[in-house]
């Protein structure tokens, strides 16, 4: 609900993504946001002003005229806005942004602001790789602008490649983001997560019911608390969080050999195993293994690397989380594998209760404490993990 009671006013520009636009109103209102919409002339071809209206509840100004009301379109616009949103953002607007032109209501409303704003570029990708655009761009985010994409795929002109608007859904996911604090602006983030698939031959595997929400929603939290985050996934069917730079593994050998590339190419201050890995892995036979009537296969198990106890061992890591799915004794187990692997922290909580569940209730145990939380929804806990790890890092400092 941080959106509840914000205002944002949405700028809407002459591109074909124009219609995107309106899919991403439709949210920030659904989440309680005060939006107010205006566009330019281009924009109303590709999108009419009776469908922002409709959305929004409010009028669609044009022009920079004084309304009837004898109020300032371009001041009004700012007057009390929490958020200024630039969407789709062209290669014309994104000019006249650097430059400080303001010659139509939309761009004259951007130099007036008095709150962030956030473009969210949609463009040809020779337009977007010009070098007048990304002097434009350097010349925005140095005065403190916010980008969220452009994004890589298809356009709507037939080329592919960098350009094209991020969908709606990751923008809103950004969105949401914004009005959070920074902490851990400037730090880097590993988290894993999901499941671990240990094949048996070349058609069985095992695994877990390891959704991945829980790690993709700590991925999230720690995003919005300013990190740069890379998350190192199992096999899981979930989006990745916008600007999250995501890895994906099968197996605990993968997971492990990909956790520890990472933080020896990019050294991480906070480690969080989200995941769920599996702890052995069998002796994978070639081709299938062909049933036999009153024959079982003999299986030879190995067991797999420790992820947590290997990162903890570096030393290197300022601050490293574990999880631990249990089914019974949950605080004594807990306890036992925070000391045992060298982490700060064991969030704990029953597997039957957390696997694939949309909310999770969870204990948090340190070598001398524990504090029960939830249940609540896993983005909640997320926040909540994120920010204990916050107090950890500080008080290593």
């Amino acid at each position: 609900m941080i959106l509840q009671g914000k205002r944002v006013t949405v700028l809407v520009t002459g591109g074909i993504a124009a219609y995107k636009t309106c899919e991403f109103v439709r949210l920030l209102v659904k989440h309680g946001a005060d939006v107010r919409v205006s566009m330019t002339e281009h924009a109303t071809h590709f999108v009419g002003t009776v469908t922002f209206e409709a959305l929004t509840g409010h009028p669609v100004p044009l022009t920079e005229w004084t309304g009837s009301d004898g109020t300032i379109p371009h001041i009004e616009l700012n007057r009390d806005c929490d958020l200024l949103i630039v969407m789709p953002a062209t290669a014309n607007i994104l000019a006249k942004a650097a430059c400080g032109i303001a010659d139509d209501l939309v761009s004259s409303t951007i130099l007036a602001r008095r709150s962030p704003v956030l473009f969210v570029p949609a463009m040809n990708m020779y337009m977007w790789r010009n070098p007048a655009t990304q002097r434009n761009v350097a010349t925005l985010k140095g005065d403190g602008c916010l980008f969220a994409g452009p994004a890589e795929g298809y356009q709507a002109c037939g080329d592919t490649g960098e350009g094209r608007m991020m969908e709606p859904a990751d923008v809103f996911d950004l969105v949401t983001g914004v009005f959070e604090d920074k902490p851990l602006a400037g730090r880097h983030v590993v988290v894993t997560a999901g499941p671990t698939y240990e094949a048996i031959d070349d058609v069985r595997g095992i695994t877990n019911l390891s959704s991945g929400r829980q790690g993709y929603a700590v991925a999230r939290a720690a995003r919005n608390a300013g990190a740069r985050v890379t998350l190192v996934s199992g096999p899981v069917t979930l989006r990745t969080p916008a600007l999250v730079k995501r890895l994906d593994v099968v197996s605990a050998i993968d997971m492990h050999r990909t956790v520890m590339a990472t933080l020896d190419a990019d050294p991480a201050d906070l480690f969080i195993a989200v995941a769920a890995v599996a702890d052995w892995r069998v002796e994978k036979a070639d081709g299938k293994i062909k049933k036999e009537k009153g024959k079982l296969p003999e299986l030879t198990f190995s067991e797999n690397p420790d992820i947590l106890a290997d990162v903890s061992a570096r030393g290197d890591v300022a601050v490293t989380v574990g999880f631990a799915a249990e089914a019974e004794n949950l605080e004594d187990y807990a306890r036992k594998k925070c000391i045992k692997k060298g982490c700060r922290l064991v969030v704990a909580n029953f597997a039957k209760d957390a696997l694939g569940a949309d909310k999770n209730s969870v204990l948090f145990v340190t070598p001398e404490s524990a504090e029960a939380f939830g249940p609540a929804p896993k983005a909640r806990v997320a926040d909540e993990i994120i920010a204990r790890a916050v107090r950890l890092l500080n008080d290593n400092q």
